[in-house]
């Protein structure tokens, strides 16, 4: 705990260095800004390894803001290889990194956009910095050992998103059925006729909100609104939907409570977030045998998993 606080202090006191002049800053041969504490102890990792960092990133400058930090997610694994000396980017230095170290690196939004080539993005301006600070929590050798430690964090990730729900729905005195993979569905009319399975099209009306606001950012369910349909089992929809609704028949009306890892995972959410909790009210308007191949409803730019917030069906863009 010593040590991780004496990293902190410093971290620290580049940063307010930072705010200054960039005074007792390295600089790289593209021009990047950083520093890096260490202690030595460890050996500067290599060629071929994996580093897993904790990070923040910030834009300083005209208007102060965070752009994404590691704190409400799962910690970034980087692969050490060559990198070009004139990228102008953070992962120069991330062949000078060992396991505990703790660094800040920072980019001139007006050296990016003339290394770029292109226009800054409109929250960027030419003044601003973009401060990125780390620690590299631990150092691996292969893929493999990457994907074992990542796995065994997520274990531990969703449950955490399943206790949300868990403690959302207990508060607010709901009565929901867990699924076999975590979707939380409340059965508000049950409906007639079979159960939803595999290969069923089904036709959804649906309002989607945010977890646990209740906010909606999304509904189908208008005078003019037409419902969506997919197939149950084509993936063509996200996981929460297409396991909440094999407890539902035609007419069926519920609300989902899908914990993120069966929404949009680490991707940004329709709260412009990762890792988001959301509601579904739904109603199963039909449910029908899966059309022909060629006949398949269509969904724009619907890839593995959809974006619930895209008109005019919930898709998925990358």
């Amino acid at each position: 705990m010593k040590q991780i606080n004496s990293f902190l202090f410093a971290l620290l006191g580049i940063l307010l260095l930072v705010s200054c002049d960039n005074h007792g800053l390295n600089k790289t041969k593209s021009g990047l800004l950083y520093k890096i504490i260490s202690d030595g102890k460890n050996p500067v990792v290599k060629r071929g390894q994996f580093i897993k960092l904790n990070f923040s990133q910030k834009i300083s400058g005209t208007k102060d803001s965070v752009l994404f930090t590691s704190d409400s997610s799962l910690p970034a694994y980087v692969p050490i290889d060559s990198v070009p000396s004139n990228s102008y980017s953070p992962v120069e230095i991330f062949s000078l990194l060992r396991k505990g170290d703790s660094a800040v690196v920072i980019q001139l939004a007006d050296s990016i956009q003339k290394k770029s080539g292109q226009p800054l993005p409109p929250f960027i301006h030419k003044k601003d910095k973009i401060i990125l600070t780390l620690r590299v929590e631990d150092v691996f050798d292969n893929e493999e050992l990457v994907k074992k430690d990542r796995d065994s964090l997520l274990v531990g990730f969703h449950a955490k998103q399943t206790q949300q729900v868990e403690n959302y729905l207990k508060e607010h005195n709901i009565q929901a059925t867990k699924t076999t993979k975590g979707t939380f569905v409340e059965i508000k009319t049950p409906g007639d006729g079979p159960v939803i399975d595999s290969g069923k099209q089904v036709a959804v009306i649906y309002t989607g909100r945010l977890f646990p606001s209740g906010k909606v950012f999304e509904t189908n369910d208008k005078e003019d609104g037409q419902p969506i349909k997919f197939v149950v089992g084509s993936h063509r929809i996200i996981p929460g939907w297409e396991d909440g609704v094999r407890l539902l028949k035609k007419g069926s009306t519920a609300t989902l409570y899908i914990p993120a890892f069966l929404a949009y995972d680490q991707q940004v959410g329709p709260g412009k977030k990762p890792f988001e909790n959301l509601i579904f009210d739904i109603k199963i308007v039909d449910v029908t045998d899966a059309p022909a191949e060629n006949q398949m409803p269509t969904m724009p730019g619907a890839q593995n998993r959809p974006n619930m917030h895209a008109a005019p069906a919930p898709v998925h863009k990358k």
